[in-house]
């Protein structure tokens, strides 16, 4: 079973950085196409970034811009680089395959913008 462990979530002010980390298990990790999901407080998850096995990406317009997905086949790690982060963006983020691959979640790690 694939398991998803991401990481470099915490509390960055408004306009601020941050870069998350999703270490993925699984020998045929550079096969999978990815995704970056978000789920605020009484919101649905949404995917706001994906890659596939061939490094195109795609964005929700909400971030388009501001964030960079990126994979290391080498690592099985996917990243989601952020910048110019804005208070709406605080959420916990998860990785996952892209649906209908979808695997258990992981625990997610949360981002809170505040100043």
């Amino acid at each position: 079973q694939v398991q998803l462990v991401e990481s470099g979530g915490g509390l960055v002010q408004p306009g601020g950085s941050l870069r998350l980390s999703c270490v993925v298990s699984g020998s045929i990790f550079r096969f999978y196409a990815l995704g970056w999901y978000r789920q605020a407080p009484g919101a649905r998850r949404e995917l706001v970034a994906s890659i596939n096995s061939e490094h195109s990406t795609n964005y929700a317009d909400s971030v388009k811009g501001r964030f960079n997905v990126s994979r290391d086949n080498a690592k099985n790690t996917v990243y989601l680089q952020m910048h110019t982060l804005k208070p709406e963006d605080s959420a916990v983020y998860y990785c996952n395959r892209l649906s209908p691959f979808s695997e258990p979640w992981g625990q997610g790690t949360e981002v809170t913008v505040s100043s």
